[in-house]
């Protein structure tokens, strides 16, 4: 039997009202599902830390208070490999960066500044993921910088391939502008990166000086205001934790441990990267 054309209307507005009814009753196919909360966040813990090349603490006590704290990637100054200090005998011929990620599981980077003692001297950085590249550059030495200072750029990749910038810098202590000088020269050099970027150290200039209000003003310090040097009676900050762009990081929860393995204490951050 036939229907006419009048009849077949009428059968698909009886249909479009029975659709209709049906989503009201169950509306699941059209329904976008909610994020939940945390899913699109990428936790991280960093650490920051001058050992001030192991004077005041063994190796292995250095390795178990870097594993306690239990972080994702570590920035470190005044690292020493295999030098010959006078004063630090229980350090002599060891390498610091290797045996480091040895005792803490980590891999390692590490960059030379300078030739001392038989050894040299520089920073390094641990990491739980892979470095995808490393990058040394010399800073620049003008009238009144003591010793060569470097930073140590790294591309550091992350469960699901997201990658991001990682800098440990230890910059010089004599005088502001050549801070600001090294400050603006890592600036320069990181201008081309396109990750977003942490950069962690011993800046050794205070809060209000020149290379960190104004050097540093294009970077959000995730670490709080809490004094960093000397460890056993802290006076001034002079060690950070930055980051930028500030809508890609969000920082959970930060501390200044009190620890006397160094003249400087540690600063650790907990932070979430935006995926």
């Amino acid at each position: 039997m036939y229907l006419n054309v009048k009849e077949k209307l009428s059968f698909r507005e009886l249909i479009a009202v029975l659709v209709l009814f049906l989503f009201q009753l169950n509306p699941f196919t059209i329904t976008a599902q909610p994020v939940k909360k945390g899913e699109d966040l990428y936790p991280l813990t960093i650490l920051s830390y001058n050992l001030r090349f192991g004077e005041l603490a063994s190796l292995e006590q250095l390795a178990e208070y870097i594993k306690k704290e239990n972080p994702d990637i570590v920035a470190l100054q005044e690292v020493d490999v295999k030098t010959n200090r006078p004063a630090v005998p229980h350090q002599n011929g060891k390498d610091f960066i290797t045996e480091l990620g040895y005792h803490t599981g980590m891999l390692t980077a590490y960059a030379k500044t300078i030739d001392f003692s038989g050894g040299y001297y520089g920073i390094g950085i641990l990491s739980k993921y892979p470095f995808i590249k490393t990058e040394k550059i010399m800073l620049p030495m003008i009238e009144g910088a003591k010793e060569q200072r470097a930073a140590l750029i790294t591309d550091i990749e992350l469960p699901e391939g997201k990658c991001f910038t990682f800098i440990s810098t230890h910059l010089d202590h004599s005088t502001s502008e050549v801070r600001q000088a090294q400050v603006k020269a890592i600036n320069k050099a990181l201008k081309k990166k396109r990750h977003p970027m942490i950069i962690a150290g011993d800046f050794n200039g205070r809060p209000d000086s020149p290379e960190i209000k104004e050097g540093m003003k294009k970077w959000k310090q995730a670490c709080n205001p809490d004094y960093t040097i000397p460890a056993d009676n802290p006076s001034a900050k002079i060690d950070y934790i930055f980051y930028k762009p500030s809508d890609r990081w969000k920082t959970v929860s930060s501390s200044t441990p009190s620890i006397d393995l160094s003249d400087h204490l540690p600063v650790k951050v907990e932070i979430e990267l935006y995926r």
